[in-house]
Parts: structure tokens; sequence; C-alpha cells
């Protein structure tokens, strides 16, 4: 294999110790080859620089392993060209196997240019995601502390949930305190209903009388003091999140932004902390799709198509656009409410999703890569894609169901 980089090196990283193989073009055509073993401590990392330093080390890779590359990454970069390799890359022939080996596999195929390194974002959006990723955590935790709370009910016979949308709204949460107060009378406790949710009273009154005991009033105790703190944390976490997307996305972007259906501040927050505003390290809105894993597979033999599902990617974008995504599907009069009935209809509600997910993460991208503006094309728009099929369609449709067609063209107006 020819040989593209000069002097190279190899991380094989673990939780405990790093094995570095340092990788050398000799003036004679040689290969010379160097291995050392250090800690994953500090103090360490910093002789592990110095270390590659002194050998002049100019391109470093090393195996993307959970969290473990990131200490090395944060000591190393800014010195030497990093890359982070995915570990399905790397994969060597079946045999003998030690960390020298993977070390030395690693820095003979970066010397040779057969390595590519993954997207690893600068350390401020690194910091961004870690703060939305967490956010989404609690906010799962959130969905499950409410289920508890009906399930706690449900034990109680309370049918709360059954007449009330949203046991956690305002009504619900005046419910839910008056029941820990002490308060059993289900009129006294309908009557705290508030807003549309008075209409239902005479049905609130049968759905509060339950069977409720002292342990009934234990547990919801604890789970709304859990829920407050998880909803203290959520709007925290929301507060740094606000502060640390400023250098990313402007007022002007985050208004352009918004005027997307199916979008609003968190989804935009969520999309730029794993993609970013710099659309230029994508070439194209199809890399970005790919990357994330937002767009069909390509897995083809013999000229026939095995498979055509999504790649592994970015499950915390796939998670914003996928939710983003049922949003846009019921906004009306939509081009992505158009989009999501036309696919979901012949396959399925969850590809239809994808589908939908993928066009709105192409909108992101043109929105981020230029000052454009989101320009609505309609629930019509696929109508008037290809009109005479259509109509075809239509026409065969009545047919079908027994009736005999003659379509006539309007005259226009005198």
């Amino acid at each position: 294999m020819d040989v593209i980089f000069g002097t190279v090196a190899g991380l094989d990283v673990h939780q405990a110790t790093i094995v570095a193989c340092v990788r050398t073009l000799q003036p004679g055509g040689d290969i010379g080859e160097e291995v050392e073993e250090f800690s994953t401590m500090t103090s360490d990392l910093l002789r592990l620089s110095d270390w590659l330093t002194a050998h002049a080390v100019t391109h470093v890779a090393m195996e993307s392993t959970g969290v473990l590359w990131k200490p090395v990454w944060n000591v190393l970069d800014g010195h030497f060209a990093l890359l982070l390799v995915n570990p399905r890359e790397l994969k060597q022939v079946p045999g003998r196997k030690s960390d020298v080996r993977d070390a030395q596999w690693i820095a003979q195929l970066l010397q040779c240019g057969l390595l590519r390194s993954s997207f690893v974002p600068p350390r401020p959006q690194r910091e961004l995601r870690d703060l939305t990723r967490q956010r989404a955590q609690l906010v799962g935790e959130r969905t499950r502390v409410a289920n508890r709370i009906h399930k706690t009910l449900e034990d109680a016979n309370i049918k709360l949930g059954a007449v009330a949308s949203d046991i956690l709204g305002k009504s619900g949460r005046a419910m839910l305190e008056a029941l820990l107060a002490g308060e059993r009378d289900p009129a006294k406790l309908a009557n705290l209903a508030e807003a549309r949710l008075r209409r239902k009273i005479p049905l609130l009154v049968h759905a509060l009388q339950g069977h409720w005991r002292e342990h009934h009033t234990f547990m919801l105790g604890r789970l709304l003091e859990h829920l407050r703190h998880v909803e203290g944390q959520i709007d925290a976490f929301s507060t740094r999140i606000a502060g640390c997307l400023r250098p990313f996305v402007n007022a002007e972007q985050m208004e352009r932004l918004d005027r997307i259906p199916g979008v609003n501040r968190r989804t935009v927050e969520n999309v730029v902390a794993e993609i970013g505003a710099d659309m230029n390290r994508f070439p194209s809105a199809d890399h970005l799709s790919s990357w994330a894993g937002m767009c069909p597979g390509n897995e083809e033999s013999a000229g026939k198509r095995i498979r055509n599902r999504t790649t592994k990617g970015n499950r915390w974008l796939r998670r914003a656009l996928t939710e983003a995504a049922w949003a846009a599907s019921h906004a009306k009069g939509s081009y992505f409410q158009a989009q999501f009935r036309r696919l979901a209809a012949r396959r399925g509600k969850k590809r239809a999703l994808i589908a939908v997910g993928h066009s709105m993460l192409t909108v992101f991208y043109h929105l981020l890569r230029a000052p454009v503006v989101y320009q609505e094309l309609g629930h019509a728009y696929f109508d008037r894609l290809k009109p005479e099929r259509y109509r075809r369609y239509l026409v065969k449709r009545l047919q079908d169901l027994g009736y005999e067609v003659t379509l006539q063209e309007n005259q226009p107006a005198a």
C-alpha cells in the first residue's frame, strides 16, 4: 500500500490504559514502529502529547469507544490532525488480537490514507449537545413519573385520566393537591376544574369517587415531589441551553427556522446541537441526511436491491426530527401533512414519519446554509405536480365504486 503520511500514530484507547504506536517512513523507504503504553490519567495524557510531539507526529487516529476517547481528544486537540474512526472500519482478519496489534493496525491504515474521521464538532457544540441530550433524558423521566401517577390513581379507582386529557394540567394538579391535603368529596374536587374542563363537572364527580387510602396519599406525595424536581431541572437546562445557543443561531435565523411547520424552539435547539449551524462541513443535504440516518440505505447485490432500511445514524437527531415530523403531520394545509398522508397510506406511518423528517432536515440544511425564508408549498403540491396522473387516479377510484364518470372542463368566466 502507498504511504500517504510520513509520521502517524494509532491509539488503542481503553478505560485505564492507552497503547500508542508511532509509525514512521524512514529515508531509505523502510517503515519504523515504536510502541508505548500510557495511563488515561491527565498527567499521562500530557506525557502522551509530548511523546507524540517528540516523534514529529502529524496525524493521530483512535477508535470511537463510547466516551473513552473524549479525554484523549481534549488533550490532543489543536496539536495534531485527529481522526475519530468508526470501529466497523477497523476490523482485522480474525485471528491473533492484542492491544499492540490494534494500535499498529490503526497506524498502518492511517499512514496509507485508508481511514476517514467521524464528525466531531468543536467543544462549544459538544457542550451544547450534552445539555440538550440530558434535557431529553429528563423529559423522558417526566413522562415516566406521570405514568406512575396514572398508576397510583388507577389503583385508588380515581378515573381522572378518563375525563381530563392531561391530569398534570392546571385543573388536574389542583385536584391532585387537594387529594393530598385530605379532600375526599368528589363534588368539591370536581369544582376545581377550570376553563373547558368545567363542562365535564358531572363526569368528574363520578370519576373522582374512589377508594383512597393512606398508602395512595404517600405515593402521590412522593411522585408529585419528584415531578416538581424533574420539571425544575428541565427549566434549568432550558435556560442554560438558550444561553449556549446564541453563538450558533441569531434571532433572525431562529425566526426563520420557527416558521417550519411542526418546529418550535426546542426542536431548533436539539437539531442545531447535533448538526451545528455551519453547513459547509456537509457537501450537500443528501450527505447530511445520510450522516443522520434519515434516508434509505443502499444494499444491492447482483443488480437487485436487498434492503433499503435506514442506516444507523445520530439517534438524538433522529428522535428530534421524528417528533417534529409527527407535529408537522398534523399541521393543516401544509406540505408535510400531505406528504405524510400520501406515504402513510402505502408505506405505513413509521416510514412516513422518517420521510417527513428527512424533508424537514433538508429544509434545516438550506435555511442554515443561506439567509433564505421557508416557503410553504401547500397541501395541494402533489396534486399539482402530476395533474393528469392524479385525475386518472380519481376517475379510476370512482369507476371502481360503480360510477360512470364524464369529465368536463370548467369554462372561463366571461
